[in-house]
């Protein structure tokens, strides 16, 4: 039994306690952000915020994003999303190109996709040595603990759908006109792959998920609904805990 093993896949939401929840999550997660960005408050900038995002093929990490940020002013939140590096990047050490989107103090950026890339699909797929995929947890763990040192606070998610659920979203997209091109063949190819790609996901949860800073955050996502509440949820918690950290308290919440 893994990590991913233990989730309740079945956690789901209506649509009314998903509303109400989210209401109450984008008022508080407003507050935190303008106070984190000098913006409100005693006009001090606070520590960075950098949220990603990693799941499985049609996993809802989207849907998710856009739950995260909809309610944020986009001056004051960027969205980042790193497909496979070009050939210039590979010339690189592989974090070499995730630097220039980091945040800085008062800012914030959610990135879809990340630097795990190196432990999941470049790991399975081959396009890593063993040597270089193996090297790449304490490359990353390392590299996390700077952030961190510097005063990042550092939200990891991995949503996690079942294997009928992604096909049922595969099945939907593919009959769906404005949405068939989310499908491609390396889809259904790594639907194949998919006990690699979980025991991919274990290792990498089991050698850089590190309290307090970098914890992964395993959300159950065959329910959109619960997912998207999860998301804001605990990236509300973990920015209040993160003020904590830097001996910031964060501000009483707003009374509806």
């Amino acid at each position: 039994m893994g990590a991913l093993d233990d989730l309740d896949l079945s956690l789901k939401l209506s649509r009314d306690e998903e509303a109400e929840r989210l209401k109450s999550g984008w008022t508080r997660l407003t507050q935190l952000r303008l106070t984190l960005g000098g913006l409100i408050g005693d006009g001090e900038l606070g520590p960075p915020v950098c949220v990603l995002f990693e799941g499985a093929d049609a996993s809802g990490k989207g849907g998710a994003i856009k739950r995260l940020v909809t309610e944020l002013d986009p001056r004051h939140v960027r969205v980042v999303q790193f497909a496979a590096p070009t050939p210039d990047e590979k010339r690189h050490q592989f974090l070499w190109r995730f630097w220039p989107s980091l945040p800085g103090w008062g800012g914030m950026a959610v990135f879809d996709r990340s630097w795990y890339g190196r432990v999941l699909v470049e790991r399975v797929e081959g396009f890593a040595t063993r040597e270089q995929w193996l090297r790449a947890y304490d490359e990353i763990n390392g590299f996390e603990r700077t952030l961190a040192d510097d005063g990042m606070i550092l939200i990891k998610f991995w949503l996690h759908i079942s294997d009928d659920e992604q096909l049922k979203r595969f099945k939907k997209r593919e009959k769906d006109p404005l949405k068939s091109w989310k499908l491609t063949d390396d889809d259904w190819r790594n639907r194949e792959k998919r006990g690699e790609y979980n025991q991919a996901v274990e290792d990498m949860v089991a050698r850089t998920s590190v309290e307090p800073h970098a914890e992964w955050h395993l959300i159950p996502g065959d329910s959109k609904r619960y997912a998207r509440v999860a998301v804001v949820e605990t990236v509300i918690a973990e920015i209040e805990a993160g003020m904590r950290r830097q001996d910031i308290e964060p501000p009483e919440p707003i009374e509806d």
